[in-house]
């Protein structure tokens, strides 16, 4: 079995977006995982505050790598963010992912995303569907 590490270093490794996004991953356990990236001009909207999809995304990879550290292969079924804060070009966000249940075929997490002040900004709640194949990388 690989180590949940290794499945979060693969799953990175061959996702361009998170990369661009430029998420940094911080700490990695069996059903958490705590992830950073700064906003960057490029990711405003036209109220010159980043664009929701920016931190759903931040928070949506964290949901994909925290999920599947158990070494099964899982994927996203049904998410939702709710916005509480406006976040600002330069601001270093930090997603944390908790399990919160897991059962043979499902699994729900929220994932808080914070500023670089601690301050919450958004909530994220997803939950994925836990497919019977294994994690097995060969590199």
């Amino acid at each position: 079995m690989n180590s949940p590490q290794n499945i979060v270093q693969y799953l990175y490794k061959n996702d361009a977006y998170s990369q661009w996004l430029g998420i940094e991953i911080i700490e990695v356990k069996i059903g958490y995982c705590k992830l950073k990236m700064k906003v960057r001009k490029e990711m405003l909207n036209g109220f010159k505050i980043t664009h929701g999809g920016i931190s759903y995304s931040l928070a949506d990879t964290a949901l994909a790598f925290a999920s599947n550290t158990h070494g099964k292969k899982c994927i996203s079924m049904e998410t939702s963010i709710s916005h509480i804060e406006c976040v600002q070009n330069g601001d270093c966000l930090t997603a944390v992912s908790k399990e919160l249940s897991k059962t043979e075929k499902t699994a729900l997490y929220l994932i808080t995303i914070f500023n670089q002040n601690k301050q919450e900004v958004a909530y994220f709640k997803g939950t994925v569907y836990r497919t019977s194949k294994d994690w097995e990388i060969h590199e």
